[in-house]
């Protein structure tokens, strides 16, 4: 999992944005759980940002480069599938 968190230097943040409770966050919720802490470790300077609201469905957005950013809907995804929209976020080098 390392290797696919190796954030490229283009990006400049990477904003996850979930439901604390409803089920279609469920896995979003339990993907940030496991994959929090390695992203971290790994870019220590890159701000991962985690921001709950009630009802909302799951997103991540990346913003790249001159404020240029990129949204991809998590509703309905596993973990696996998940983890694989995030690390093609953070490997693009922008839109």
């Amino acid at each position: 999992m390392a290797s696919k968190y190796g954030f490229t230097q283009s990006l400049k943040e990477l904003r996850f944005l979930l439901c604390q409770t409803s089920e279609h966050s469920a896995a979003t919720r339990s993907f940030l759980s496991k994959s929090y802490p390695t992203m971290k470790k790994h870019n220590p300077y890159t701000p991962i940002l985690i921001r709950e609201a009630s009802g909302v469905e799951p997103k991540v957005y990346a913003r790249y480069e001159f404020g240029k950013e990129k949204m991809v809907p998590l509703k309905g995804l596993d973990d696996k599938a998940i983890e694989n929209k995030v690390t093609e976020l953070v490997k693009a080098s922008s839109i």
